[in-house]
């Protein structure tokens, strides 16, 4: 069984949301969860969960959210070296690319992208739900 952590920030909702889909998926499959706002997550906690869930909606020009969860986010990237983390998050504008960038900064730091990322615009609706459902089961797993 791993241990999961899922931190994310939330303006709306919509990305808590999608946080709560993947723990539902998690404890579905087994898996240990705890769930932080960006605000409750150091880097000191990293080496304690198998795998992480990292989730941030797009803000101002496609970019993560700048106040609480890029610092605590650019706190953690030491810790991503071959760590299984999975990303996610909300949109009301732009095409994803505050997404794709993210994922290559990840990448470029030696983390694993545990599951292929998940997007939506505006609340998840029903298929992103499942697609989140399917993404905590994978982390779990």
């Amino acid at each position: 069984m791993k241990k999961a952590a899922i931190v994310f920030w939330s303006g709306t909702g919509n990305t808590e949301a999608m946080a709560l889909s993947i723990k539902e998926g998690i404890a579905s499959a087994g898996g240990d969860i705890t769930m932080y706002t960006a605000g409750e997550f150091s880097v000191d906690q990293m080496d304690g969960y198998d795998v992480i869930a990292f989730g941030c909606p797009s803000m101002g020009a496609e970019e993560l959210e700048d106040m609480e969860f890029e610092p605590m986010f650019l706190n953690c990237i030491p810790k991503l070296s071959d760590k299984p983390i999975a990303l996610f998050g909300s949109y009301g504008w732009g095409d994803g690319q505050w997404m794709r960038d993210w994922e290559e900064r990840c990448l470029q730091m030696g983390a694993r992208l545990a599951h292929e990322s998940v997007i939506c615009q505006d609340a998840p609706d029903d298929s992103i739900r499942d697609t989140l459902l399917a993404m905590g089961r994978a982390l779990a797993g």
